[in-house]
């Protein structure tokens, strides 16, 4: 008597024809009228998937894993049609292949009676062929009908942070308490010229959360700021579906929506212009992996102020440092010095500062700071807020209405603000109680260690040191701190 495994697959255009219990039902009885036993956990399902990827359904992967156990738990696999096993012609070469090859395992359609002869061999791969050309046929019309909702403004996906489907096929309607986050996102980010970092940062110190109830990172905010339904629109096809790359822009579907907007085109159009800006400023900014030394960029020629560039002369173990201008004959002056001599000047005099204490440096700058700092602006600018919807109302361009529902969406967010400073600013007091540090210190340790690549070291740098001059001719390298970027 011959063991078999059933395997049932149902995909949601199926349902009516091909039911899973319909197919279980069928099987049992052509086992049972062949002869042939089936063990109930050896009854393999996928219920509303699709043929065409055999990694993408689990009943199907587990039947392959079974079958390839020692000894062979059955002999033949029974589906109720050959595109039921698969509707890709690839998969079913080489599943079917692999179960014949290696398992010594059939699989027999109970619809499709094929003999074990040449003529069947070519008429199982006409079954496969027709079953692939349903499948893609299928998602052709599939994919043209949610062209055409797109294009007459319909919305046909997850709806993003601000929004929600009340019922299936209906327009997504915002949520107030999330349309509000997405303004404030505007808002920052145009009005009060704060990175999406920053907006970030300021969001978490809120206690706002992603629509996934995740805190903010720098990638959520672009997103926001980036996405057209915030302004009435509807984007389709904007990446492949299967590997989510995003397309040429020119493949995309971009009309106007029938959802109700959450900010004005002008806003978002203006937050577009800022973020292209934005990239083509980073794109002209020096990669980390183009700094020859950890001093590139910060040594300026006393005579012109350019930049002294670091390369190394032939035959030379030490890079030099040269007045860029003069090497572009844009300098009369020759100022130059090897880098075996400007790198223990410069050690010394950050050696000297941290000895001495000379520098002005009275307070720590951490990130309780960083925070203190983004956070007061933020109330500066709610009061500056605060002030505008006044003069909105009593020049009557808004509403008593408008403007009670204005100022208690200001208020319940300086109280945020408020309550999260005082947190900080205690925080912050204790941990400069318990344990001062020094700035310098800190740029002067990241410098000396063989560890850290050239590009951290220059940032470090760079965030207490503004620049170096070099005079040649003196001989003296002057240095000018950065007291701006510490707590006065």
């Amino acid at each position: 008597m011959h063991t078999a495994a059933l395997y049932i697959r149902v995909s949601t255009e199926d349902q009516a024809e091909y039911s899973p219990d319909a197919q279980k039902r069928l099987l049992t009885e052509y086992a049972g009228n062949n002869n042939i036993q089936v063990r109930q956990e050896y009854v393999f399902t996928d219920e509303g998937m699709s043929g065409r990827k055999a990694e993408k359904r689990p009943g199907f992967m587990k039947m392959i894993a079974t079958a390839k156990k020692k000894p062979k738990p059955f002999d033949i696999i029974l589906v109720h049609r050959f595109d039921r096993f698969s509707r890709s012609r690839e998969d079913s070469i080489v599943y079917k292949s692999l179960l014949k090859k290696e398992c010594d395992i059939r699989v027999i359609s109970i619809t499709e009676q094929l003999e074990d002869d040449k003529f069947s061999v070519i008429l199982e791969a006409m079954l496969e062929a027709m079953a692939e050309y349903y499948s893609l046929n299928l998602a052709d019309e599939v994919m043209k009908g949610m062209t055409e909702k797109a294009l007459r403004g319909g919305y046909q996906a997850n709806p993003p942070l601000g929004y929600k489907i009340m019922h299936s096929g209906d327009l997504p309607v915002i949520v107030p308490e999330e349309a509000h986050i997405i303004k404030l996102i505007f808002q920052k980010y145009v009005y009060d010229n704060i990175s999406c970092y920053q907006i970030a940062k300021y969001l978490n110190l809120l206690g706002y959360q992603t629509k996934r109830n995740k805190d903010f990172e720098r990638r959520s905010v672009e997103y926001i700021l980036k996405n057209p339904m915030y302004k009435g629109y509807i984007r389709w096809n904007r990446t492949h579906n299967a590997t989510k790359t995003v397309k040429n822009e020119w493949e995309w579907i971009l009309v106007k929506g029938q959802h109700e907007p959450i900010i004005t085109e002008e806003l978002y159009e203006q937050a577009q212009k800022k973020i292209g800006g934005e990239k083509a400023s980073v794109q002209k900014a020096r990669p980390v992996t183009e700094y020859n030394h950890w001093l590139s960029g910060m040594v300026k020629c006393c005579n012109c102020g350019r930049s002294m560039t670091a390369s190394r002369t032939k035959n030379s173990r030490f890079l030099h440092f040269c007045c860029n201008g003069y090497t572009k004959g844009k300098c009369p002056v020759c100022n130059s010095i090897s880098e075996n001599k400007l790198v223990p000047s410069v050690l010394e005099a950050l050696e000297t500062v941290i000895v001495s204490g000379k520098t002005g440096y009275s307070a720590i700058k951490n990130e309780a700071f960083d925070e203190i700092i983004l956070l007061k602006q933020q109330v500066v600018k709610l009061k500056e807020k605060e002030n505008r919807i006044k003069k909105a109302y009593i020049n009557g361009i808004d509403s008593l209405k408008e403007y009670k529902e204005n100022k208690s969406a200001l208020q319940k967010e300086q109280s945020l603000l408020e309550e999260r400073l005082e947190s900080l600013k205690n925080r912050n007091t204790s941990d400069n109680e318990n344990e001062p540090l020094n700035p310098i210190k800190s740029v002067y340790e990241i410098i000396i260690s063989d560890a850290i690549d050239n590009g951290i070291k220059n940032n470090a740098l760079k965030s207490i040191i503004k620049k170096m001059v070099f005079n040649k001719k003196e001989g003296f390298l002057d240095i000018y701190f950065d007291y701006n970027t510490l707590l006065p």
